[in-house]
């Protein structure tokens, strides 16, 4: 079976809480360089990683992680701003 690429948000909600990869990477117990393969989509992450990311953010896991490509935020802000008028 064929692994589907997984896309997914991690640099900017990092940047957006102003947290380097090294911390991130410390703060969940990985090395900082899987943070940077995450981050290019060069590697899929485990479903226990990815729910420690998704507790590190406080968010969703589907917020952070997707099978297909994710709008830029401010798309999907606008979208959701029409929808509920």
């Amino acid at each position: 079976m064929e692994n589907r690429k997984i896309f997914n948000r991690i640099a900017v909600l990092r940047k957006e809480k102003y947290v380097t990869r090294k911390e991130l990477a410390e703060k969940i117990g990985v090395n900082f360089q899987t943070i940077g393969y995450l981050e290019r989509e060069e590697y899929n992450p485990s479903l226990d990683l990815a729910f420690k990311i998704s507790e590190y953010f406080d968010l969703p896991i589907e917020f952070i992680f997707s099978t297909k490509p994710f709008k830029p935020l401010s798309e999907e802000l606008k979208e959701l701003k029409i929808k509920s008028r």
